[in-house]
């Protein structure tokens, strides 16, 4: 049984074709343009691979109301062209099976719940720090929704203070995603942070926005693994400044091995790696099967 999984990204689109044990058989990657030119590839890419269901994590904000008219939509999304479409409706009209739809991060949580870094545990969250920064949840084995799904990435935070950045968020300045998402970098600096050293004062203040959100994390939702994942945490070096940040803002109010000297056990990157978006599509695509 195949089962198709798009990885619906801002910056680029990944779609596979995978089965019930997680196994990527086939992908595709591709610049995501304007949305005809984009799922033109997508329907493209699925036109001669029969799949049983098909499993989409999408960038958003998206709309995950199933009695919503406008299910299956982006919203709100800065990015051009991509406000309000109907993302799910053009797949259902090309490709009639069952549909998991959910956000790219809540997609990524899922993957590595099931077969990742949290494999075993009912619970963890997930952070992409890369073009965006979001937030991803699994509580008691099941992705979280409520009024929408979570925006983990436009949280507020503590300015650092030394720091005089306006924040780069159209739409709140410096939230988390204003102060530490991967545009920041470039905007703050002048250069990529892919070109900057390790050295660089750039990342201490990457640890200290990071890891007030991942402390805020850990007292609301006490998640027993938390995942960072995206291109900015392709910094290596940047997650022991992140737990120390975490622990010195803790104060070891909140007693668990995990966040002592297990920590480094605690705050991981993904287990799947670059998978675990498109794996997590795949879980969305298989959990669609079960329940038709």
């Amino acid at each position: 049984m195949n089962i198709g999984a798009i990885e619906a990204g801002g910056t680029k689109m990944v779609c596979g074709i995978g089965n019930e044990q997680g196994e990527i058989l086939d992908r595709v990657s591709f610049p995501t343009t304007q949305p005809e030119e984009t799922l033109a590839h997508i329907i493209g890419y699925f036109s001669d691979k029969p799949v049983s269901a098909i499993g989409i994590g999408s960038f958003g904000p998206i709309n995950i109301d199933p009695n919503s008219p406008h299910y299956g939509h982006i919203t709100t999304t800065p990015k051009p062209g991509w406000g309000n479409f109907d993302f799910l409706g053009t797949m259902k009209d090309k490709f009639p099976v069952p549909y998991g739809w959910d956000t790219d991060v809540n997609a990524a949580a899922l993957g590595e719940a099931t077969w990742g870094a949290a494999k075993g545990l009912d619970s963890c969250v997930y952070y992409t720090i890369g073009t965006g920064i979001g937030l991803g949840i699994v509580a008691e084995g099941r992705g979280i929704h409520g009024l929408v799904h979570p925006e983990g990435g436009h949280i507020p935070v503590k300015r650092h203070p030394e720091d005089t950045f306006q924040g780069g968020c159209p739409y709140h300045g410096d939230c988390l995603e204003g102060m530490a998402a991967g545009p920041t970098l470039e905007l703050r600096w002048g250069i990529p942070g892919s070109e900057l050293p390790d050295s660089h004062p750039a990342w201490s203040l990457e640890a200290y926005y990071i890891g007030q959100a991942v402390t805020t994390t850990i007292l609301t939702l006490s998640p027993k693994k938390v995942i960072l994942g995206g291109g900015v945490m392709g910094q290596s070096h940047l997650f022991p400044l992140i737990r120390s940040e975490v622990q010195k803002n803790l104060q070891g109010y909140v007693s668990a091995a995990e966040l002592g000297a297990d920590i480094d056990r605690y705050i991981v990157p993904p287990g799947l790696g670059n998978d675990a978006g498109l794996k997590g599509a795949l879980v969305l695509g298989l959990q669609a099967l079960k329940r038709t």
